[in-house]
């Protein structure tokens, strides 16, 4: 029984900490954030934080690798099949995800987020679901990998706009956007 409230305890810190930060970058960047602040915004003493965290980028890597976590977890549960309609239908579960977790994800995703974060979701994303640009062999693998790489950066600018703007496509249309564009992309080259 004490195991259990010492779980529950650990979570609700964890996610304490996980949100004041959160919040903390809506504001600055987290380089311009201290151990002080987050522990104050969260109503927890400093102790506590380094129980959990060494330092605020380890906090905020936490976050991040829970998204890109979850986002494997969830792609390895897809359909092997790679028609528009199953992909479609596969990455709208990643944006209904985008929706449901938006107050951290629009601070992830943000100018203010790791672009490294960014662009290793999206890889992640394309890769595992199976969109490579070229399947054509006689195609230079250099401009393969450039069209890969704008893709990406793209996708980055994309879901940034569209957090930016309230969301204001759905799921589902937001997953049609990202397989035209994959595709007029493949097609050109």
């Amino acid at each position: 029984m004490k195991e259990m409230k010492q779980n529950r305890k650990t979570k609700y810190t964890q996610t304490v900490l996980k949100d004041s930060i959160i919040e903390l970058m809506k504001k600055k960047a987290i380089s311009q954030i201290t151990i002080k602040e987050i522990c104050e915004n969260a109503d927890i003493n400093r102790t506590t934080f380094y129980a959990h965290y060494a330092d605020q980028y380890r906090l905020l890597k936490s976050i991040e690798d829970e998204t890109l976590s979850w986002v494997k977890d969830t792609i390895a549960n897809f359909s092997g099949k790679t028609d528009k309609k199953d992909f479609i239908q596969n990455i709208e579960k990643i944006f209904e995800y985008l929706i449901e977790n938006k107050n951290h994800i629009q601070v992830l995703m943000s100018e203010r987020g790791d672009i490294d974060f960014q662009r290793n979701l999206l890889i992640v994303i394309y890769e595992q679901c199976g969109i490579w640009l070229i399947d054509d062999m006689s195609v230079d693998i250099t401009k393969s990998e450039l069209y890969f790489v704008f893709l990406i950066n793209g996708s980055v600018g994309l879901i940034q706009h569209w957090l930016k703007t309230g969301l204001k496509e759905t799921a589902y249309e937001m997953s049609e956007i990202i397989y035209n564009m994959s595709c007029n992309i493949r097609k050109k080259s």
